[in-house]
């Protein structure tokens, strides 16, 4: 594969910070579209890019960005990519802030907000679904992932707690096994 110019790389990720409504779980599928279609990252490293970013402090979209980057051309790449994916939100909130206040009440801006909330839950829910559907490939898995968003969605507990359970039964699991 012919190293990706940083400029395309740039070019890239501002169309997808430009086109993606929803923020950083909305970008998982254009992201991946547009790595896949372009032969630059293979599906399966996508779910390492999204693990990473998620597990990173900041916003998923830049994170993704970062990684993103950074696997196809270090830290210049990180950088194009950084800048291409927020350069486009920056500058719709920057018209937003100058020009909202008068047009806040307006009749057909709020239903233009009402009618774009379903499409970024739905570009949300996809990524959510593909991550499910390559991750869970046994019952246990599945069992967990239902699990978790129980416990997350309804009974309000921190996924922290969660994440350090199933590390210390992982651990515990696999101390038993080599004990065997």
């Amino acid at each position: 594969m012919e190293q990706v110019s940083l400029f395309k790389l740039f070019t890239v990720f501002l169309k997808i910070g430009a086109f993606t409504i929803g923020g950083g779980y909305a970008m998982i599928p254009v992201i991946e579209n547009e790595m896949n279609r372009r032969g630059w990252i293979a599906k399966e490293d996508i779910d390492d890019i999204v693990v990473l970013a998620q597990s990173a402090p900041g916003l998923l979209a830049v994170n993704m960005a970062i990684f993103t980057g950074h696997r196809l051309r270090g830290m210049k790449g990180s950088l194009a990519a950084t800048l291409g994916s927020i350069l486009p939100s920056f500058v719709i909130i920057l018209l937003i802030a100058m020009v909202f206040t008068n047009f806040q009440d307006n009749e057909i801006v709020v239903r233009i907000f009402t009618a774009i909330r379903p499409v970024s839950v739905a570009l949300i829910l996809v990524p959510a679904v593909k991550m499910m559907q390559r991750g869970c490939k046994t019952w246990w898995a599945w069992l967990i992932t239902i699990a978790t968003v129980l416990l997350v969605a309804f009974l309000k507990v921190s996924p922290i707690w969660i994440i350090l359970v199933l590390v210390v039964c992982a651990a515990g699991i696999s101390a038993w096994r080599n004990r065997r």
